[in-house]
């Protein structure tokens, strides 16, 4: 059995775009080195984009979150510069909202392939904790990762909440 690493939302948006913090671009480095090591281990990668269009604004998530951020086409979908060509060879999962069903039926497809699913990328309260959810439920019995260094918030507080929830779920925080 073999490991995936899924790179959530490493979108120019949350990094220094509409929704982008101060810390968000910290992660970067290591997300980087973590990918090369899964690849020259020969273990999969994958990554999700978050994905909206112009009518974000009528959305329920547009009516909660009034600023529209990783439209299709724009700059904020893309990649930041460091990832793209380190992930241009990795499958994409495109998400309109925070988790990606289609990444929870690709895991679940393949769930006796992986002995352990390690989860990095942004936003921790948001996308990465709804995707290790996700993973947990499409493969009860891999182990899932989530290493703390390699994720962020915007919101400190809700951070470090966002591990206790994780921990509580059996997601192994590292």
């Amino acid at each position: 059995m073999g490991r995936l690493l899924i790179v959530v939302d490493m979108q120019n948006d949350f990094v220094d775009g509409a929704l982008g913090f101060d810390d968000a671009s910290d992660v970067i480095d290591g997300i980087v080195e973590k990918i090369n090591e899964y690849k020259a281990s020969g273990d999969e990668v994958v990554y999700t984009l978050d994905t909206h269009f112009d009518n974000y604004m009528d959305t329920q998530e547009g009516h909660n979150l009034p600023v529209p951020h990783c439209i299709k086409g724009t700059e904020g979908h893309k990649l930041v510069p460091a990832l793209e060509e380190v992930l241009s060879d990795c499958l994409c999962f495109e998400k309109p909202t925070f988790g990606s069903l289609k990444l929870g039926n690709y895991i679940n497809d393949n769930e006796d392939k992986y002995e352990t699913i390690e989860i990095c990328g942004l936003v921790s309260n948001i996308c990465v904790i709804s995707n290790a959810i996700m993973a947990k439920a499409a493969a009860p019995e891999a182990e899932i990762i989530v290493d703390s260094r390699l994720t962020d918030s915007f919101d400190k507080k809700l951070d470090s909440e966002t591990f206790d929830i994780l921990k509580g779920v059996q997601v192994t925080v590292i």
